[in-house]
């Protein structure tokens, strides 16, 4: 998923979303599916095939029938791509059972035919501010095999119980087929918690998600609460707001991050697996957000820390909206570590940002990775060896996330600089102050900047034999 959420409204239709489509020109984003992987993504739609232990397939009629849970999902309004949904309930004797049923893309893939390997070019979907580039065909990603309301579908269901201080004691899985009640968004479920209307599975969702960021925060580890950015047009000038996420939005999050450190888990004990990984940010990369947080007057004492400090900001606020966008800087480095036969090393099993082991599971529609996940998790639970098609695949697996990650970072890097040129095209000639947050260090002339309005930050050279630029400084 990108890291900046951005978006553009109505009114900033042109000529911003003609160089949008430009862009995807110069990038060579695929505009259409093949025509065999989409002839294929339509015949599976027609008739899923499920695999089965031993290299098998079946049809949906074979699979258990989990249809009377029910399930409930949470995107933003008008998505269609819905990957999770999620039934909640208390536990006799206390804690919380949370069902949670992933879309399950693998019965509609066949390994090795044309729609697997446009998925294996392709590896993400890819977020333009105006529009998604999709992993699948829309007959699958916002048909067949999303987890629509009201419609019966293929899932690979989660069942995972907590206690009551919402610490992980069991954890499942397995195929079934599901039928999801009701297709939320995050503003009208966060109305009827916060206003206590909502029934017991939905009002679950606010105490489990409590009770997890609790122990999010007691091991260490940072949420990012990075809010969507959106450019609007003013009187012919274009300006940059910004949509804060509603608490729903996190505890949402923390059912994601519950099943991916299961995820890990399962997959850890089994000795064969794919985990997301992140080395601990180095102290140049926590440095450098000090002085950006400088730039934007953001109160960081010295005795606090990175995680705790993330913790205390309001992304309501512009200013702190704009640093939790460049805190995502910290991210960098991530990977996929692939073991088969042996665990890798608590050291070299830890995502830094999660503070524990984690897999990414739960957006197979839109990520390529999670399919494969999928179905290790499935062996670990079955207590059966994964699919040859899987084993087969995991070594190339890092690699292929690694282009389709660096793809997407582009596209991220490219739509950011479209926005920021919107926002300055008509301030040509005006002086700005801002904050030296980076130089280059074989070359101090050259550097980073942060403007201080509109929160920009752009590539700033002095003349060649002028003074270094000052680190930390207003300029």
């Amino acid at each position: 998923m990108p890291r900046r959420h951005m978006h553009v409204t109505d009114a900033a239709e042109a000529p911003l979303r003609a160089a949008l489509r430009e862009l995807r020109g110069q990038l060579e984003i695929p505009e259409h599916f093949p025509l065999t992987a989409q002839a294929e993504a339509e015949s599976a739609a027609r008739a899923p095939r499920i695999p089965a232990p031993g290299g098998n397939v079946v049809t949906e009629h074979s699979l258990e029938d989990a249809t009377d849970l029910p399930l409930f999902t949470i995107d933003p309004p008008g998505s269609l791509d819905l990957d999770q949904a999620m039934f909640l309930s208390r536990r006799r004797g206390g804690g919380f059972r949370v069902h949670y049923a992933i879309a399950d893309i693998a019965s509609f893939v066949t390994p090795g035919g044309a729609l697997d390997a446009e998925a294996h070019h392709r590896v993400t979907t890819l977020y333009f501010p105006d529009e998604r580039v999709p992993l699948h065909p829309h007959a699958l990603s916002e048909g067949a095999a999303s987890l629509l309301p009201d419609q019966d579908r293929p899932a690979v269901l989660w069942e995972l119980d907590l206690d009551a201080h919402g610490a992980l004691t069991a954890a499942s899985v397995r195929r079934a087929l599901v039928r999801s009640r009701a297709r939320l968004h995050y503003a009208g479920v966060q109305h009827v918690i916060d206003d206590r209307t909502a029934e017991e599975p939905l009002a679950l969702l606010r105490d489990i998600g409590l009770l997890r960021e609790e122990r999010e925060t007691a091991r260490g580890a940072i949420s990012l609460n990075v809010p969507e950015q959106e450019i609007v047009e003013h009187d012919g000038r274009y300006t940059l707001e910004y949509r804060a996420p509603l608490p729903a939005d996190g505890w949402n999050a923390q059912i994601s991050l519950l099943t991916g450190m299961a995820a890990a888990d399962l997959m850890l004990t089994s000795g064969t697996g794919i985990l997301r990984t992140l080395p601990t940010a180095p102290d140049g990369s926590v440095a450098r957000l000090r002085l950006t947080a400088r730039a934007l007057g953001v109160d960081w004492p010295h005795h606090t820390s990175y995680a705790a400090l993330i913790r205390t900001l309001d992304p309501r606020r512009a200013t702190h909206a704009a640093f939790l966008q460049e805190c995502t800087t910290l991210l960098r480095g991530a990977g996929y570590t692939v073991f088969d036969g042996t665990a890798p090393a608590a050291a070299h099993a830890l995502h830094a940002a999660v503070a524990a082991p984690y897999a990414h599971t739960t957006a197979p529609l839109r990520r390529l990775v999670d399919r494969y996940t999928s179905e290790l998790c499935l062996a670990a639970s079955a207590g059966t060896d994964p699919p040859d098609w899987v084993r087969t695949a995991l070594p190339a697996l890092p690699q292929e996330m690694q282009t389709g990650t660096h793809r997407a970072n582009q596209v991220e890097r490219a739509c950011v600089d479209l926005v920021e040129a919107a926002l300055l095209r008509d301030r040509v000639g005006e002086i700005f102050e801002a904050l030296v947050v980076e130089i280059q260090e074989q070359n101090p002339t050259q550097g980073t900047v942060h403007l201080y309005e509109p929160a920009v930050i752009g590539h700033i050279e002095t003349t060649p034999d002028g003074p270094g630029l000052p680190l930390g400084h207003r300029i």
